[in-house]
């Protein structure tokens, strides 16, 4: 018993001097969100464990937010006297925190998609039709005509391009883009040109024919206006902001015919035409423009020219840029024609509240009060304000 009590009191003198040189590994400082918190609220914080070697059981979620980097706990033992925000920052309002959920309706996708179209509308060619003296035409008064109608044609294919269960629901074709064309010395509006996406021919010329501008300048006849089926070539390398470098400039190139001796000609020089485009980095869109057949599969549907979109430093830079496409110098077109033009927003109603400034509403509730005036349904049910 002797040697017992004499072992054991060597053990207790020891202890501390053991626990003294223990070592533990290095651990990084954690942020609040990977912190164990408690979950039990009602302990009390003596019967709360403080190692902070201890793993914690807290389960962590990824939440993806738009750098995908972001991680948070569903607990958090962090507190601040800071206005709560969302994670997108919006502040939230203290009667907000514990308001229920509102089930919105979808904005339905569109059922018109499937063919492509492009109508050009030059206004002196489309007025000389109409006029025993088409040179004595006023250009200043044809491009007046035109800025006044201006408003109405955006407000037209804004109204076509919104559809659903309560409103516009017999629209049959989408109006993707509508540019102003301008003169060469880009003073004046000579014309427009209109994308028009829709199942069928008929519903995208009859979707033309009631063009405000198409209607002041042949009474709603489309058989003289130009109108092809465009093979968009939707590749990214080929999807460069409008206006980003220089200014937005269009080319409406139509082949020779056959009898001019073109043969395969296009075929020939295809793969050197779209490498041009696409190394050029500065094409906005592009594709070739077909005969507008019933069916976009119809042999008949013959390639008769190309559209682009292009972005150009000024004139003597797009001149030059159309003229070194492989397509131009085997000599595949009869006409080249370019043009500057202005972009129109037809694309619908996006218009939100600004939740981070409340100041900064006003032309939101001016364009809201504008656009209710012009019949626009700013209290659709379906496609929210």
């Amino acid at each position: 018993m002797k040697d017992f009590a004499t072992l054991m009191s060597a053990l207790i003198v020891l202890s501390p001097v053991i626990t003294a040189f223990t070592v533990r590994p290095a651990t990084p400082l954690q942020p609040s969100f990977l912190k164990p918190a408690s979950t039990d609220q009602n302990s009390s914080p003596s019967s709360q464990t403080n190692d902070p070697y201890k793993p914690s059981t807290t389960p962590l979620r990824m939440s993806f937010y738009a750098d995908s980097s972001d991680y948070k706990s569903s607990e958090s033992d962090y507190t601040t006297d800071e206005e709560t925000t969302s994670e997108f920052g919006v502040p939230i309002k203290g009667d907000e925190t514990g308001s229920p959920s509102e089930e919105l309706t979808p904005v339905p996708m569109s059922k018109n998609s499937g063919n492509r179209f492009v109508a050009f509308v030059f206004d002196k060619a489309l007025m000389s039709l109409n006029s025993e003296d088409a040179e004595g035409l006023d250009v200043l008064d044809m491009h007046e005509s035109r800025i006044e109608l201006t408003e109405e044609h955006v407000m037209f294919c804004r109204k076509t391009n919104l559809y659903n269960e309560t409103f516009n629901t017999e629209s049959m074709a989408d109006i993707i883009w509508s540019h102003q064309i301008l003169s060469s010395d880009m003073v004046r509006t000579v014309g427009h040109v209109m994308c028009i996406e829709s199942t069928t021919v008929e519903f995208a010329q009859d979707v033309l024919s009631r063009d405000p501008i198409v209607q002041r300048l042949t009474g709603g006849d489309v058989s003289n206006i130009p109108f092809y089926r465009w093979r968009h070539l939707r590749d990214f390398t080929l999807r460069n902001d409008d206006g980003r470098e220089g200014s937005p400039t269009l080319l409406f190139a139509m082949d020779r015919s056959a009898e001019d001796g073109v043969g395969n000609l296009r075929n020939e020089c295809s793969k050197d035409h779209l490498e041009y485009l696409i190394r050029s980095n500065r094409v906005i869109a592009t594709g070739p423009l077909h005969l507008p057949t019933a069916f976009k599969d119809d042999p008949s549907s013959l390639p008769v020219g190309n559209l682009v979109l292009f972005n150009a430093g000024g004139r003597d830079d797009a001149i030059n840029f159309v003229e070194n496409d492989p397509s131009a110098k085997a000599g595949l077109f009869d006409s080249m024609r370019i043009f500057r033009y202005n972009s129109m927003d037809v694309t619908g109603k996006f218009v939100a509240e600004n939740l981070l400034d409340d100041k900064k509403n006003k032309p939101t509730g001016d364009m809201k009060e504008a656009m209710e005036y012009w019949g626009y349904p700013v209290d659709d049910t379906q496609t929210r304000w």
